[in-house]
């Protein structure tokens, strides 16, 4: 892999349990769960990175017009090795609507990606029944508040929000701290899988959810870490009903990003061509503006899989006509000049783009929202270097989630919650690993021996770091019988890498995947 952009790889769109009392153990069957007053578990908690420990709240939601009662668990889980050993801790907030049936009602596991990132975004952001008070793209200061999340997904289903190893309030448990862990022991692909495979298999086997209809919710890494999960959990014999893909990469080699240190390999480019003419469509930078956006984009799509391919194929074979034709076409696409395509040799990586549409005004665009823009660093630069959507969102979330977290779920207060762990290096070699990171064989193998699990893909047209044609791309090329594809549903909106920013998007996700999760157990 290309060192020169392993920071862009693995940016992300991104549980204290006492011994167990009589009250966690009566009646589970009967819909009753752990519970005791927050505030007084606040009052008594000391930072124990060896024990889990939780504190236990009760909140509302209004979804949909409709008010839901819940009980909200945070707290760490600790994982211990076959000595029974502590290794890690890896912090969690689970939410149970109340008045169910545990053994009908659907839990779904969800994080965000990375590798290296919490998962403040989709729980502050889109399925937690508090989200950060932003409005879409404006950007936002202090005081920073949050607000009734109308489209909690706890209408569907419970939900356990993960924060990934070194993340959150989570920690590594070593030596010196009394445990046996080490950072290689988690930090890398099959590490990772095998953490939350651990964490997930742990947390129903103490909520007694083994009979629950169970998915898998990942944004970004964590699309590429579900698929590792999913195979992962079918050799623990936890089987699956779905899992929901929210800007998917299954395979680094389809990243343009890393094509400096990978010559010779050209699809990237075609897979995110349709995203380019998305973004050059939103910023007005077409040289003619289609009516729509998504015919527009069947028409790029199209070109990228036939005319474009074809031309790439051919390398230094290509004729001068046909050359100069697919560098007006391509002009015509993302609005770039033709000079600045045939310099870049009709390949152009995604950080070059985004800092190149709109160099006329010295801007950049957003890598994961392309949408966003912002003043350039170097105007000279080559590439954009930092994403402006990051900046305008990334303090609003780490004090909404700081704040919250302490104040209505009574637990971290003294504790730092991390946004991001310093996760490096991260093992990307596997068994059998030959080339890029691919976990395709992971989720097809999932699909295969569990043929009536369902997936959900779903992704933003304005994501250069998880292109929308790249998901679509591979999700058609899993190694698996052709009959397993209607297993697949697609969903797509004109937001970016964080579909859920966009309030008018984050509704329609709510409904897809509500209604996914219905349809499916």
């Amino acid at each position: 892999m290309n060192m020169k952009f392993s920071k862009q790889l693995i940016v992300a769109g991104l549980a204290f349990a006492f011994t167990a009392t009589h009250a966690q153990m009566r009646d589970r069957n009967n819909m009753q769960r752990p519970g005791s007053n927050g505030d007084s578990a606040m009052s008594a908690m000391k930072p124990d990175s060896k024990n889990s420990q939780k504190s236990v709240t009760h909140g509302s939601v209004t979804v949909e017009g409709k008010r839901i009662n819940y009980q909200a668990d945070a707290g760490t889980l600790v994982l211990k090795n076959t000595k029974g050993v502590p290794t890690i801790s890896m912090s969690y907030v689970a939410y149970f609507k109340e008045g169910e049936n545990i053994n009908q009602r659907p839990v779904t596991f969800i994080y965000n990606g990375g590798p290296g990132s919490c998962t403040v975004w989709l729980h502050m952001g889109c399925w937690g029944p508090q989200k950060v008070n932003i409005q879409d793209m404006s950007r936002s200061s202090a005081p920073y508040s949050t607000v009734n999340n109308d489209y909690s997904l706890l209408d569907a289903s419970d939900l356990v929000f993960i924060d990934a190893p070194g993340t959150g309030f989570g920690e590594i448990i070593t030596k010196d701290k009394g445990g046996d862990g080490e950072p290689k022991d988690f930090y890398g692909i099959d590490e990772d899988g095998k953490a939350f495979t651990s964490f997930i298999v742990q947390f129903i086997s103490e909520y007694n959810r083994w009979s629950s209809p169970k998915y898998l919710f990942g944004e970004s890494y964590g699309t590429f870490r579900s698929a590792v999960l999913a195979n992962s959990l079918q050799r623990e014999n936890v089987s699956l009903n779905g899992i929901i893909l929210l800007s998917q990469l299954l395979t680094y080699s389809n990243m343009t990003e890393t094509t400096p240190g990978n010559p010779g390999t050209d699809l990237p480019f075609e897979l995110i061509l349709p995203s380019f003419a998305a973004t050059a469509y939103y910023h007005h930078k077409l040289p003619t503006m289609p009516a729509k956006l998504e015919p527009f984009l069947k028409e790029v799509e199209q070109f990228a899989m036939t005319d474009y391919a074809l031309a790439l194929n051919k390398g230094a074979d290509l004729d001068e006509a046909s050359y100069n034709a697919i560098a007006e076409k391509l002009h015509n696409y993302t609005g770039l000049s033709v000079a600045y395509l045939k310099k870049a040799n009709l390949r152009v990586i995604g950080p070059q783009f985004s800092q190149t549409l709109l160099g006329d005004a010295d801007q950049i665009t957003g890598r994961l929202d392309s949408r966003f823009a912002g003043d350039a660093i170097d105007p000279l630069s080559e590439t954009a270097e930092y994403d402006p959507m990051d900046s305008y969102i990334g303090a609003a979330f780490t004090a909404s989630i700081n704040t919250y977290m302490r104040n209505d779920l009574k637990f971290g207060k003294d504790l730092q919650y991390k946004i991001r762990g310093n996760v490096q290096p991260w093992n990307f070699q596997r068994r059998g690993f030959i080339g890029f990171p691919n976990v395709m064989n992971d989720l097809a193998s999932a699909m295969v021996q569990n043929p009536t699990m369902k997936v959900l893909l779903t992704g933003g047209y304005y994501d250069l770091g998880t292109p929308y044609f790249e998901g679509k791309y591979e999700m058609k090329h899993l190694p698996m019988p052709a009959s397993l594809q209607k297993n697949i549903q697609y969903q797509y909106f004109e937001s970016g890498h964080m579909v859920y920013l966009l309030p008018d998007a984050l509704k329609k996700l709510h409904a897809t995947v509500a209604k996914f999760i219905n349809d499916s157990h």
